[in-house]
């Protein structure tokens, strides 16, 4: 703020707290001195939500102690702050191998976010929360979001999950929809191998790529009834 604009906001606030006004001369124009000197790099208004005479107003509805020009300049810090955490810098135009320019730049778009010119850039995933409106039928029609030349190239690594997909393809029930009773997988996993040793506890915890049959049976008698449903 300019002096000038230090003296309007004054008289805008001695309207509103008669505290604040000052009939000498002398002492008005140290008063706007005194002012101006905090409040200096303050902008009066900006064009993407700071104001000001909102904030002082609003400090002069919530305390009551008469408005100092510290309370407006914190006020604006935390502006600052809050604008510069929500900014992500976009990519610069210059050139990359021209440090200088590259970082001229990067500091001039963060100066005009912190004095409020321009918005703060935000990540694009984060900022928008639109969903393509042909996403949900695509997925309909393909059954997955992977699409089946990728499952296939997937299936080597992922054996007992092509196993299960493959059974179910085929009208088999699904075995991992059960807990395995023998190898105690819960609903989800694969079986695990399971070797009795001489001492009669179980050995290994290798994953298997085939449910173990008991698990099978125990899911073809548990999905039977709600198929003849």
């Amino acid at each position: 703020m300019t002096p000038h604009e230090v003296g309007a906001l004054l008289a805008y606030l001695g309207r509103l707290d008669p505290r604040l006004i000052r009939t000498d001369t002398g002492e008005a124009r140290d008063q706007i001195a005194r002012w101006h000197e905090l409040l200096g790099d303050v902008p009066l208004a900006t064009g993407h939500g700071w104001d000001t005479r909102l904030v002082a107003r609003e400090h002069i509805l919530e305390s009551p102690y008469p408005i100092l020009p510290v309370d407006i300049a914190r006020k604006w810090r935390a502006y600052r702050r809050d604008r510069l955490q929500r900014h992500t810098d976009p990519t610069p135009a210059a050139d990359p191998d021209d440090q200088a320019a590259w970082q001229a730049e990067l500091a001039h778009s963060r100066r005009a976010v912190a004095s409020g010119a321009v918005v703060p850039t935000a990540y694009r995933q984060i900022a928008s929360g639109r969903v393509r409106p042909d996403l949900e039928e695509r997925l309909r029609k393909i059954g997955s979001c992977i699409p089946p030349a990728v499952r296939a190239e997937l299936a080597p690594y992922r054996p007992a999950r092509a196993a299960r997909e493959a059974a179910i393809a085929a009208g088999s029930p699904d075995a991992l929809s059960v807990r395995c009773e023998w190898c105690h997988a819960s609903e989800g996993e694969p079986c695990r191998s399971r070797r009795i040793g001489l001492d009669g506890r179980a050995r290994g915890n290798a994953p298997r790529a085939t449910p173990h049959p008991s698990r099978l049976d125990l899911a073809t008698a548990t999905q039977a009834p709600h198929a003849a449903a």
